[in-house]
């Protein structure tokens, strides 16, 4: 799964040279302790939009449609995400990118939960995939991070992992016309499972609250 991310060096240049769009910023604060059910930083093109934009979206989906008792889950699976009544039109036509430089899991040790940071080895920002929707409540439309089963370095902490796009994925991700799932899967590929890496970081991370702290992110 992926509850909890950092995102903060802001670096958007892999997605703006994909897009052709020099002048793609992102609009947020650093952050390393990104939670559920707050604003994080979307790229996505809105409907009948020719450009890409950076936005301030909810994680948390919710689909219009649906009750406002129905739940409002942070992530989809990547075997069911084309074919679930509630990810399948999204997946469709409402794909997104969540930017990060990297994630939280945490890993069973001697009866305790031991927060693990994973990221990238070569430090480039990640491209983590997603679907939106609009919500039909007072808040912004709503994301879920895609994930897929843990790949290298990954599944030693945890069996799943979001799933992280290479550099030449992220254009055709955002592509509007395309919208079957075997042609999507054709055009898109994860990164190298080779790239990621991982380490133990303070239990501080434990608490949702505390978004600030560049420190959350060293190795113990």
């Amino acid at each position: 799964m992926c509850g909890r991310f950092a995102f903060h060096s802001l670096d958007l240049s892999a997605l703006a040279e994909a897009v052709a769009q020099p002048d793609l910023l992102a609009d947020a604060e650093p952050r390393y302790n990104v939670p559920p059910g707050t604003l994080i930083s979307v790229a996505r093109r809105a409907d009948d939009e020719a450009f890409v934009t950076i936005e301030q979206l909810w994680w948390g989906y919710r689909p219009a449609w649906a009750d406002t008792k129905a739940p409002q889950p942070i992530n989809a699976k990547a075997e069911t995400v084309a074919t679930s009544r509630y990810f399948a039109p999204s997946f469709k036509r409402h794909r997104c990118l969540i930017p990060a430089d990297g994630w939280y899991e945490w890993l069973s040790v001697d009866g305790r939960k031991q927060p693990h940071y994973i990221t990238r080895s070569d430090d480039q920002t990640l491209y983590l995939a997603g679907i939106w929707t609009d919500r039909g409540d007072d808040l912004a439309p709503g994301v879920a991070i895609i994930t897929e089963p843990a790949r290298g370095s990954a599944k030693e902490v945890h069996d799943r992992m979001p799933l992280a796009l290479s550099d030449d994925s992220l254009e055709p991700w955002l592509d509007p016309h395309f919208t079957e799932r075997e042609v999507i899967r054709g055009v898109t590929r994860h990164i190298a499972a080779d790239l990621i890496q991982h380490w133990p970081v303070s239990t501080a991370v434990n608490k949702p609250g505390d978004d600030r702290n560049a420190a959350l992110i060293n190795p113990l």
